[in-house]
């Protein structure tokens, strides 16, 4: 996967949230992150996370799969999809359904965003930490009979770079 300046971890985190550190540190804050909640980052999870840290932005489950054959031939979907899912249940990734991608949470000491932000151009995700915004938001569904099934709230934009470019 390629890694342009622009897109790696800590430059992405940098124009949209809180510093992510490199990838070997990220892992770290990871494992340390399992260890806590009684979870194991096992090596495939640890793998893909990595994968998806490097990618520095949302990727797609398939694009990781590959990225995984070159490693490790036989890789088959469902590996990659249960590392996926694990990640995501612990608050490690997040699943960004209107693109059927993955991204890495850009905090991994504070695992839980309820506002991803996703540029239409080039897949980089934002996350936006604000509670009364998700609590009203919540407020309101729910006076209308719904009942909240999943928590984030996914927008579209341009990232800073791809605004720039557009202009």
């Amino acid at each position: 996967m390629p890694n342009t300046p622009s897109r790696t971890p800590t430059a992405r985190a940098a124009q949209a949230g809180p510093p992510v550190p490199d990838v070997a540190q990220a892992l770290q804050l990871a494992h340390a992150y399992c260890q806590e909640r009684g979870e194991s980052l096992t090596p495939l999870r640890q793998k893909v996370l990595s994968l998806l840290l490097q990618s520095g932005r949302a990727t797609k489950a398939y694009t990781l799969l590959d990225e995984m054959r070159k490693i490790h031939p036989g890789s088959a979907p469902p590996t990659v999809y249960r590392a996926l899912d694990f990640l995501q249940s612990v608050g490690l990734v997040h699943r960004i359904e209107s693109i059927n991608a993955f991204t890495v949470c850009h905090d991994l000491t504070h695992c839980r965003h309820g506002i991803l932000i996703v540029c239409q151009s080039c897949g980089a995700v934002a996350e936006i930490d604000a509670p009364g915004v998700h609590h009203a938001l919540v407020d309101k569904i729910e006076s209308t009979g719904f009942t909240l099934v999943r928590g984030e709230l996914e927008l579209k934009g341009l990232c800073a770079e791809c605004a720039a470019k557009a202009a």
